[in-house]
């Protein structure tokens, strides 16, 4: 690595961990200046008195200055201690990585169905640009990015699941029942309710990049040495318009995964969003500012892994 390569790194790396810390100290600021707090839990509990509620606050470290809890927090972070729940003390970390794999499954079909539509619909309007499959693709675009995911979801569930009878209307399965076909049928609706409001991300970028290599001279000289148009879609215009979607992806993929919050909420799927969410109710800081700070480090670490690999693979940005 030369040294130009290896001062780049250090200058992203060092962008990042910038980025990171004031994820950190935002997110706790806000966190702790929110109306309610950890105590309310325990305020109606038989018998509490004043005295037992300052020894739970002294427990929690919530009897101490705001900068102090944060220098705590932030020291057991760079330890490896990511604290424990105050809900029923159990690790934070564990209690992240138990709820991961249900968000990644998600995460992963839902990619499976966005990327495949939205490539597909990009190159159709790239290529039939200004005609009317153009037209009908950028509608579809236009109509998906405006759906609101809650509101999609209520009405496949509506449809499937009330109606139709298809699908189960939420968890991640049913009683009795851990078959692949079960679980697959749990995966269906939520998948696909993540997946098509995301379409429009792909597809966008796929037709301008796609466009952009279509006025290219490579593209005319290829047409005019007699290249079948497969051969030039596949050789030529993919490969080129696939490459500068590298960062894209890099920051779009973890943002996926962990901004899936509102479709587990609406099929009660048991990820990380859902975790967020039902941690925040009950103020239980740790857990939310471990699911927070998680899926930043997940970000920024995918988009400086997908930042480096397009810096490597595209030989204009290494010159």
């Amino acid at each position: 690595m030369g040294n130009g390569n290896l001062l780049y790194v250090l200058r992203l790396g060092g962008v990042k961990i910038l980025l990171l810390l004031l994820v950190s100290i935002t997110g706790f600021t806000l966190l702790h200046l929110a109306p309610g707090d950890p105590l309310s839990q325990f305020t109606l509990a038989p018998g509490m008195t004043a005295e037992r509620l300052a020894q739970i606050a002294h427990g929690m470290g919530l009897d101490q200055p705001l900068w102090r809890q944060y220098l705590h927090w932030l020291h057991g972070i760079m330890t490896g201690d990511w604290g424990r729940s105050f809900r029923d003390q159990s690790p934070v970390l564990g209690i992240i990585v138990s709820h991961l794999t249900a968000t990644i499954e998600l995460g992963l079909a839902a990619l499976g169905i966005s990327f495949s539509l939205g490539l597909g619909m990009g190159l159709m309007g790239a290529l039939r640009a200004g005609r009317t499959v153009d037209d009908v693709t950028s509608v579809i675009s236009i109509i998906l990015f405006s759906l609101p995911t809650f509101w999609l979801g209520l009405v496949f569930i509506y449809i499937f699941s009330v109606r139709l009878q298809w699908f189960p209307t939420g968890n991640f399965s049913s009683p009795g029942d851990r078959s692949i076909v079960g679980y697959l049928r749990h995966l269906a609706l939520p998948a696909l309710t993540l997946g098509l409001v995301s379409v429009p991300v792909w597809s966008r970028y796929m037709r301008t990049f796609a466009g952009e290599i279509l006025k290219q001279d490579q593209i005319r000289t290829a047409r005019a040495l007699g290249l079948s148009s497969g051969r030039i879609i596949v050789h030529r215009l993919l490969r080129g318009a696939l490459l500068p979607m590298i960062p894209v992806a890099g920051i779009y993929l973890p943002t996926l995964l962990s901004g899936a919050l509102v479709t587990e909420t609406v099929f009660s799927w048991p990820g990380i969003g859902r975790l967020f969410l039902d941690s925040l109710q009950y103020r239980d800081y740790p857990v939310v500012m471990g699911v927070l700070m998680f899926s930043a480090i997940l970000v920024l670490v995918s988009s400086t892994l997908a930042e480096l690999l397009h810096h490597v693979a595209d030989p204009r940005l290494r010159a």
